[in-house]
């Protein structure tokens, strides 16, 4: 239940996997229903094999966007329609034109794709079920590139296409990273880290861990899952320096997540850090790429044990970004060569502390950095010094800033990601001495951009292209992607994916006191004398917005629609980009508000649209929508006539510490706020049909959720429906089980709200 990066939210159609957002919206399923009861109408499942086959019509489309230095090319990954092997591409600017640079089966010659346990993990993470090259790095000077490939490595000359492969001896290489330079790789083998010439075809290892549960060189489960954090190993500027994470986790506790269904393999094991629990040990330490002693990197960690982010760029200090336990505190330390470090900045709230991955950024000179904060009520960019002084805020907080995407000194501006109205995203331009932004895209939906031929949105880009990328998924299109140099539009990068049969007929409206935003979508063959059950499709927990504007985003929830309902998403306090108060009225207790919300807001959009029979709503969601969709039938039943729970949190002690304790604090701080919070406590008071559905090999949301609620509902002597998933993980990745789920789920709200 990843507080997900700004990107990632602004962004949802380019950023987030197919499978993924299928993950997701399994919470988006449907009921039907008319005054009088009446049979079951048939399903129509047309449409929805279609959005199986092509994942959501999201295959195909370009993904891993990175432009060359000198902007003359655009590589990206790409698969077929309905297929999710991606292939690496080259797209020329000048002409328009696209060529195959490498393929997964030219690579393996046939071979099957194998992963590590450590590499299935992280995808898992990244939400990420596509398979062939999944990733690539491009040198520094753009001449050849790296790519992984399972748990191999592979050098590919641009020029001539020519591949040859690196050692392998040593085991799968996980989270490889190019040096600055282009002459060596850093990569985990067996949990240790190792350095590869790439000239030379030799290597090096750099660490020997001292038991099993020792990694040097990854980043451990909170990073990956709640802070954005996917990598735990950096290379110097210079290329003769690594800074590595190493992580112990010794003292957490181990949770395993087994297949049923393959009783003869064994459980996946893992450590699971709980609420109220101990976390992994982390440190960091530098080492010679030579080899040597590590000079350790000094900080308190036993009052800042989490470990942000961190940035090292040429001309800059190595910089760590560290929180306490409770996130109310974060300190941006430079950190010495020899492993001391001091303070830059320090940013405190009384409640909690958001991350932003995209800042520190800092200038050339290595004295400016741009900052980002929300000390004044929503977020804004700042410039400020390296001691600690402020310069100038870039951006009002009426901006709506979310995250830096690219800065040019040259020209004197910074890139932003920003939007003061929560479902949409731009991308403006800000001026770096103060001053007005001006908006690089305007029509209502959502948009990003991909700038200067690196992944990073952090970074500050030396290349003199001028060269970038827009995304973009607006009212009028669909998903695209532009090309741009400077003001002009030269180009597009093409995507396979299937277009959509239909488009959704949606609309987004405003309603009740707190002005909250919702979209209606009404059937196909809708008819305004006629009053339909409602659907509430819901996530209402914290870092994602469920209502935005784009041409295909309610898709499913149109299919939904067409089978007799309306459909209906809300998106109350305690989601993002509304401010500072907006999001932290939940701290404490994350069921009471948004359950107020939801209701407030059906209740307003019921008096407005007589087409909404009130008497008949169900209510259904996945992971955080899950355990909302339980809580509201539990809670407030007079409301709410069934649900469907996927993936639901039960009890919020089982779940993940950094997450958890950040809008419920620590446990033994609040045990008051815990249990009004847990699905357990209310048990007893299940009257509505319910649904669970849950993976067996869920290893974000344990399949123990599921199963503690079972329990307490059967202890209790109340009927419920129960879909068990063998093998599925916190993402439904089976376009067949996907199916089959979605028309087991309408059947039930078929039946429950006639």
């Amino acid at each position: 239940m990843r507080y997900t990066s700004p990107s990632m939210r602004a962004l949802p159609f380019a950023t987030l996997t197919p499978l993924a957002l299928l993950a997701l919206a399994c919470g988006s399923t449907t009921p039907e229903t008319s005054t009088l009861p009446e049979p079951a109408p048939a399903i129509d499942f047309a449409f929805l094999d279609q959005w199986t086959a092509t994942a959501g019509f999201r295959l195909g489309q370009p993904t891993s966007i990175t432009i060359t230095p000198d902007g003359r090319e655009i590589l990206f990954l790409r698969s077929g329609p309905r297929d999710s092997e991606r292939d690496l591409y080259a797209h020329d600017v000048a002409s328009g034109e696209e060529r195959v640079l490498l393929t997964a089966e030219r690579l393996l010659a046939g071979a099957e794709e194998s992963l590590s346990a450590e590499e299935r993990a992280l995808r898992e993470r990244l939400r990420l079920s596509a398979r062939g090259i999944t990733s690539f790095a491009l040198s520094h000077d753009g001449t050849f590139l790296i790519v992984p490939l399972s748990g191999r490595l592979f050098v590919v000359e641009r020029a001539s296409g020519r591949v040859r492969e690196l050692t392998s001896e040593g085991g799968y290489a996980n989270d490889p990273r190019l040096s600055p330079d282009g002459k060596k790789i850093a990569c985990v083998r067996e949990g240790d880290l190792w350095v590869i010439d790439v000239e030379t075809n030799t290597q090096t290892r750099l660490t020997t861990r001292e038991h099993d549960d020792i990694t040097n060189g990854l980043a451990e489960f909170v990073a990956q899952e709640e802070m954005g954090r996917y990598r735990g190993h950096w290379w110097s500027p210079d290329s003769r320096t690594l800074l590595y994470q190493r992580t112990d986790t010794s003292g957490v506790e181990m949770l395993h997540a087994s297949n049923p269904a393959t009783p003869e393999e064994a459980p996946h094991a893992s450590r699971y850090p709980r609420a109220g629990r101990a976390n992994a040990d982390v440190r960091l330490g530098l080492i010679s790429v030579e080899g040597g002693t590590t000079k350790w990197v000094d900080w308190e960690r036993a009052a800042f044990p989490y470990l942000a982010s961190v940035t090292w760029s040429e001309g800059a200090p190595l910089t760590i970004l560290v929180q306490d336990r409770r996130q109310r505190v974060e300190r941006l330390l430079a950190v010495d060569a020899d492993g001391a470090t001091r303070t830059l900045h320090e940013e405190r709230d009384e409640v909690w502390l958001n991350l932003d991955a995209s800042v520190p950024s800092f200038f050339a000179d290595g004295e400016h950095f741009l900052w980002s904060t929300e000390r004044e009520g929503a977020w804004q960019l700042e410039l400020r010094k390296t001691d600690g002084s402020l310069v100038r805020a870039l951006t009002t907080p009426e901006l709506g800033y979310r995250e830096l995407l690219h800065v040019d000194e040259e020209a004197g501006v910074a890139f932003v990601l920003a939007s003061n109205e929560s479902t949409e995203a731009h991308v403006l331009r800000v001026p770096l001495a103060g001053g007005a932004a001006t908006p690089i895209t305007s029509t209502p939906g959502q948009h990003g951009a991909i700038f200067g031929g690196a992944a990073s949105a952090s970074a500050t880009f030396e290349s003199g292209s001028d060269v970038f990328v827009v995304s973009s998924h607006d009212l009028a299109e669909g998903p695209r992607w532009t090309i741009h140099r400077g003001a002009e539009r030269v180009g597009a990068i093409r995507s396979l994916a299937e277009t959509p049969p239909f488009v959704p007929n949606v609309e987004h409206v405003i309603v009740g006191e707190r002005e909250h935003r919702a979209l209606v979508v009404r059937p196909r063959d809708f008819d305004p004398s006629r009053r339909y059950p409602v659907l509430l499709s819901v996530y209402a927990g914290p870092g994602y917005v469920k209502v935005r504007k784009g041409r295909y985003l309610q898709l499913r929830e149109q299919w939904q629609a067409d089978q007799g309902f309306v459909v209906v998403s809300i998106d109350g306090r305690g989601t993002p980009h509304r401010g500072r108060a907006w999001e932290r009225a939940i701290a404490g207790n994350v069921i009471d508000v948004p359950l107020a919300d939801q209701i407030e807001a059906l209740q307003a959009l019921g008096e407005r649209l007589p087409e909404l029979d009130l008497s008949r709503v169900g209510v259904h969601g996945w992971s955080f929508g899950g355990y909302f969709s339980a809580m509201a039938v539990l809670r407030r039943p007079d409301v709410f006539r069934a649900a469907v729970a996927g993936a639901p949190v039960g009890d919020w002690l089982d779940y993940d510490t950094h997450y958890t304790e950040r809008f419920l604090g620590l446990p033994e701080e609040n045990r008051a706020g815990y249990e009004a919070s847990s699905v357990l406590t209310y048990a007893a008071q299940l009257e509505r049909p319910l649904l669970l559905i849950h993976g067996t090999s869920d290893d974000n949301v344990y399949f123990a959720h599921a199963l503690k609620m079972h329990e307490a509902f059967f202890r209790a002597g109340r009927d419920h429906d129960f879909v068990v998933l063998a093998g599925s993980t916190h993402m439904v990745a089976d376009a067949e089980v996907a199916r089959a789920l979605e028309g087991r789920v309408l059947r039930f709200l078929h039946r429950a709200l006639r």
